[in-house]
């Protein structure tokens, strides 16, 4: 999965706090993993969002390597979208869903 744009990013959890919760306006975090399919259909699909992205941030955090938050948000199915908003889950999706789906999370 290439990381280009400054918009996009990989982060672990030690910087979850910092990058999610402590984060002043709204962040899209992709739940995701190496091995799952539909996770890598939605990856161009983010990377499009991110490029043209104005008010948020777009982050993404791989379940097989991050299991702590995964589990403390409950992750069971990938790809999962959430949505935070001052450290508050404010939206989320599960599944594979459309950019038009992706930008209607965000309002």
């Amino acid at each position: 999965v290439s990381e280009k744009g400054k918009n996009m990013q990989s982060i672990n959890d030690s910087q979850f706090e910092n990058e999610v919760l402590n984060s002043k306006g709204l962040v899209l975090v992709d739940f995701w993993a190496e091995w799952c399919g539909p996770c890598k259909m939605m990856a161009p699909v983010l990377e499009e969002i991110a490029e043209n992205n104005n008010g948020f941030k777009i982050v993404k955090l791989n379940v097989d390597e991050n299991m702590s938050i995964a589990e403390k948000y409950n992750i069971m199915s990938i790809p999962a979208l959430f949505v935070f908003d001052k450290g508050e889950v404010v939206n989320k999706s599960i599944g594979l869903i459309s950019k038009n789906e992706v930008l209607d999370l965000l309002k």
